[in-house]
């Protein structure tokens, strides 16, 4: 069977005339003969304000609850689809996670699929049904509806084309589809036509918001081909997959910037052997993410400066555990939160000297002072002054070519 699977996400189906359109598309690929299936996030702004009705209700929701009630959205768009598809002639009907069913392992709230049964499905399929499939959700050992996270109806998606051996994994969206940096933020940004996903993990962990890292890993994991593309227009997208199909690669492919990251210095800190192990170990019991790290030895060799970065929101709380830690000793503490993170990415950097001097000497050139530094494999990492991200984006966007 020629099968291909088509996820829709919250904008795409935020209105009844959006639907109507992404009933026009499903129908499109039934013309050419494939086996569809369908699968949806809720309307936009839908889970948003169940989330909010929870929270109105309890400070502490029970959070086997709380997947039952924001799991509701997807529902409702699922059976919105299937009746638009209906009154155009086809034959479908909305399927929950729990009928198929779309078996889950994990806590409640961020649970992962482990299995989908595809005896009914298939057998729908095969009889010329559109089955429309909620996202995001499955039921896990104890029969409970389970919730897969951020970006879960991306990774439903991904998984169903693992399981039924998909030719196509489609993501319809807003946009369409990857850009060398945030369109937003610079008017010259282009759409990437192909990716690899290691550069789309890096992209989607920095900042690019069309997918989540967790689903982009799914797919890379699966080899699972995705185009992203947007439900507007008719134009093709951006292809993710894996290194080996990237052909004629530029050195870099994408930038991007996250302006909600915060600096953390400690002066003066005791240079010790796990002195940095005593600092970090309370940020991890209090699921605080630190990112960027440098230390510098003083010149007596007897103190440090530690330096790392986290997300501005757990500024308050860094704080607070770093001043009750009575492990530490250091001279002052400071903080900045008028800061962001400027990265490129590019599997070219791999085998091309020179990409480091080209993005300092580029910031260097526009007075942009580099405050941290950070780098893997296929990625370098700038921390910088906020006020200099639009200038740093257009900097380095025209030094490597990204606009032709």
């Amino acid at each position: 069977m020629k099968i291909v699977v088509l996820k829709f996400g919250g904008t795409s189906v935020g209105t009844i005339e959006k639907i109507k359109n992404v009933a026009n598309i499903i129908e499109n690929y039934k013309k050419k003969k494939y086996r569809v299936i369908v699968v949806s996030s809720a309307m936009s702004g839908v889970t948003n304000d169940l989330v909010k009705k929870s929270e109105k209700i309890s400070e502490n929701f029970s959070e086997a609850e709380y997947d039952v009630l924001v799991s509701s959205g997807e529902q409702v768009a699922c059976s919105l689809i299937a009746g638009r598809l209906i009154h155009k002639g086809y034959r479908s009907r909305s399927w929950m996670a729990w009928q198929i069913p779309i078996i889950t392992e994990g806590e409640h709230t961020n649970s992962r699929i482990q299995l989908i049964s595809k005896k009914k499905i298939v057998n729908y399929i095969k009889d010329g049904g559109i089955p429309i499939i909620t996202g995001f959700q499955g039921i896990n050992k104890n029969g409970r509806v389970a919730t897969i996270g951020r970006g879960g109806s991306d990774a439903t998606a991904i998984m169903i084309a693992k399981f039924f051996k998909a030719e196509k994994c489609i993501i319809y969206t807003d946009v369409e589809g990857i850009y060398t940096t945030d369109p937003n933020k610079l008017s010259k940004a282009k759409k990437i036509k192909i990716i690899s996903y290691e550069e789309m993990l890096e992209m989607a962990s920095l900042g690019a918001k069309v997918m989540q890292p967790v689903s982009i890993q799914d797919a890379r994991l699966n080899r699972i081909d995705i185009e992203v593309k947007s439900s507007f227009k008719r134009k093709s997208g951006t292809l993710i997959t894996k290194r080996s199909n990237v052909i004629n690669y530029k050195i870099i492919t994408g930038i991007t910037s996250t302006p909600n990251d915060a600096k953390v210095t400690l002066v003066g800190v005791k240079d010790k052997p796990g002195v940095a192990a005593s600092i970090f170990k309370p940020f991890s019991k209090n699921s605080i993410n630190v990112d960027m790290v440098v230390q510098n030895i003083s010149a007596n060799g007897k103190e440090t400066d530690l330096t790392f970065t986290i997300k501005r929101e757990d500024l308050k709380k860094t704080r607070k555990i770093i001043l009750e830690n009575k492990k530490i000793k250091f001279r002052k503490l400071l903080f900045d939160s008028e800061v962001s993170k400027i990265s490129i990415i590019g599997v070219g950097m791999i085998t091309t000297p020179g990409v480091t001097y080209r993005m300092f000497q580029t910031l260097a050139e526009n007075n942009i002072n580099i405050l941290v530094i950070s780098t893997s494999e296929i990625k370098i990492s700038v921390l910088i002054d906020k006020r200099n991200t639009k200038n740093a984006l257009a900097a380095l966007h025209k030094e490597f070519n990204l606009h032709k």
